[in-house]
């Protein structure tokens, strides 16, 4: 384990909390407190994060393929472990979903550590661990990875799985891990009679509505919803075609969608994972590719987590008050971060990730046996790039880049380029005709005394673009509108022993698909906010000890809804997380504490409603309530 310098008293109080899972440990790390030998229980924790079911979750898949079992232990630079994957002969293709199975175990002691799933370089799964005790924890993540279907059909590819992890005296937790493929072929969607009646008339209703507005602006008159109404059959026909990725975890809109035909990785070359590491503000992963020059559709796809001295980016101070007070800390350059892509060197998208805490993060305690949002399947971000398909459809090599603007070390970033191809053409025409990308806009202020001061940041972005496509589908042109913000206060009390972070991070993208330049086919319209405040307090005590309380809210909110001629559908994620607790810690070990993290996850969409609260105290869960049944607002 690397040795660092100890920061000066007071400020390691404040940064000692923000425990960072690195492949090599950190001294900010947290461990578990030690349990008392005579107490140790035999059966471990199981240990779980919020979500709501998997639609294929009640039903036996048709087939299941075991793909890897294997045990981390020391695996600090090396290469990911990979086996070999072929679909299964016993039900092939086509299948109506996919579902990845990361099931893991450990005991003893240990930090939580990143992880990844990759199939032939694309990845389909961003994890980390929970921490484990000397009973043992167990925990399985399950995530819908239909929309990887193109890679899932090809034999002879491989699967990798990066875990980076240490074994020694101290640290003695192996993670044993499985990962599992189950493959449905059957209609994995259940809507009961009534609410799928329901929903057909609302449907009906709204598609009516906008066959009359859509008569109107086309000059077609009463007397032409008929033949209009055949001309939106027909685009209807093709909707799937179309696409509409979800973005984020709105998995239940991929039904109105066919997954891409392509799939192109936009990573490293894997001998330390299939991500970038992105050490700096100017530091960039990129890849040379060529796509197919009959494609009429490209979205990418980000994986993003953030590491070392920028784990806890939005708690980081400006680097002035670190000079001014001599502190020996990196974690500074203030707290605001984005995440953009380029093309041949030109900005095509950003996104403001959501601030997943891991299991070692800000007190351990927190995350048992409920983990912080995010924590075992990090979300990854969509950008809609159908726009710039005119640069791009020349059969040459493009450079697609990745970065993090004002980020320091460290991040772990890559993509997926999912590509939509017209089998029906050799080739496909298309122009971009409209590129809006101001400058971002930042400010920052700040003032401080010593130890003590506030420090806020004000950053947003908006850009457009639009473009069209000329396939066999039509002549559609694509626009996208995408605003961000973030707002964030930080300030330090008492000498510097009370710290306050306030955050808010709000995106909306809107995305049209027009033809005729008035004819509105389809809009999509993506919204996200997550706020997030934490206050917490550290303080000397005896032997070199310090007791620590801290309240921490989070949360993760996002609206999707998606307009087409044959109805309208939407979808809504409320995901808040309340935690509140303190500890007694010396170096980077927990001697003692209490910890209350209290959640409530709601969803609701045109299949259906789901709800579920739980309480965990202590290390257990002391309310646990969950129910499907919602009402229908016709």
């Amino acid at each position: 384990m690397p040795h660092f310098p100890f920061l000066s008293l007071i400020f390691s109080h404040l940064l000692l909390l923000f425990a960072t899972p690195l492949a090599s440990s950190s001294p900010f790390s947290f461990l578990h407190p030690k349990a008392n030998s005579s107490l140790l229980q035999n059966t471990p924790t199981e240990y779980l994060e919020l979500t709501q079911p998997l639609p294929a979750a009640p039903l036996p898949p048709s087939c299941t393929l075991l793909l890897l079992q294997h045990d981390f232990a020391n695996t600090v630079g090396s290469p990911p472990i990979s086996t070999n994957y072929s679909p299964p002969s016993d039900c092939p293709s086509p299948w109506t979903t996919i579902i990845l199975e990361f099931r893991v175990s450990s005991r003893g002691d240990q930090y939580d550590r990143i992880s990844a799933v990759w199939l032939d370089s694309v990845e389909i799964l961003r994890t980390s661990t929970a921490e484990p005790t000397d009973s043992g924890v167990i925990w399985t993540v399950r995530k819908d990875v239909t929309k990887y279907t193109s890679l899932f059909q090809k034999p002879n590819l491989t699967l990798s799985v990066m875990l980076e992890n240490i074994v020694d005296e101290t640290l003695t937790g192996i993670y044993h891990v499985n990962v599992s493929v189950f493959f449905y072929r059957g209609d994995e969607i259940r809507v009961s009679g009534l609410e799928q009646n329901a929903l057909q008339l609302k449907n009906r209703k709204l598609g009516f509505l906008l066959r009359q507005i859509w008569a109107r602006k086309l000059g077609f008159g009463k007397l032409g919803l008929g033949k209009l109404g055949f001309l939106l059959g027909q685009i209807a026909k093709r909707e799937k075609k179309l696409g509409f990725l979800s973005d984020g975890s709105m998995r239940p809109s991929r039904v109105l969608y066919e997954p891409a035909d392509l799939i192109i990785p936009i990573s490293s070359d894997g001998s330390e994972g299939f991500w970038f590491r992105i050490q700096n503000e100017s530091d960039l992963g990129s890849k040379r590719i060529q796509i197919p020059i009959n494609t009429h559709r490209a979205v990418l796809e980000i994986y993003i987590s953030s590491h070392w001295n920028d784990e806890f980016w939005y708690s980081n101070p400006p680097d002035s008050y670190i000079e001014q007070n001599n502190l020996t800390t990196g974690r500074g350059n203030g707290a605001f971060r984005q995440v953009f892509a380029m093309i041949d060197g030109k900005f095509v998208g950003s996104v403001i990730p959501f601030p997943v805490v891991f299991t070692g993060g800000i007190n351990p305690l927190f995350w048992e046996p409920v983990v912080g949002i995010g924590a075992f399947d990090l979300p990854s971000y969509d950008i809609e790039l159908t726009p710039f398909l005119g640069s791009l459809l020349d059969g040459k090599l493009h450079s697609f880049s990745l970065g993090v603007s004002d980020g320091i070390s460290y991040w772990l970033v890559d993509a997926n380029l999912h590509l939509w191809i017209d089998q029906s053409s050799g080739c496909v025409e298309a122009k971009l005709v409209r590129y809006e990308a101001p400058a971002l806009s930042v400010k920052r202020h700040s003032k401080f005394r010593f130890l003590e001061g506030s420090f806020k940041v004000d950053g947003k972005r908006k850009f457009e673009f639009s473009g069209w496509v000329n396939s066999s589908i039509g002549n559609i042109t694509t626009h996208v509108l995408h605003e961000l913000k973030l707002k964030n206060s930080i300030k330090f009390k008492n000498n510097g022993t009370y710290k306050e972070v306030k955050q808010k991070i709000k995106a909306k993208t809107e995305v049209k698909l027009e033809a005729y330049s008035v004819l509105l086919l389809a809009r999509a319209i993506y919204k996200k906010n997550f706020p997030l405040h934490l206050i917490t307090e550290t303080l000397p005590k005896d032997n070199g000890t310090h007791l620590s309380t801290t309240n921490l809210t989070h949360a993760m909110n996002e609206k999707s809804s998606l307009v087409l001629p044959s109805g309208v559908f939407f979808s809504s994620i409320s995901n808040n997380q309340d935690s509140d607790g303190w500890m007694l810690f010396q170096d980077h070990s927990v001697l003692s504490g209490a910890a209350t993290t209290a959640q409530t996850y709601r969803y609701e969409s045109n299949y259906g409603c789901y709800s579920r609260t739980v309480v965990a105290s202590d290390g257990e869960l002391v309310e646990n309530n969950s129910t499907s049944v919602c009402a229908l607002n016709l």
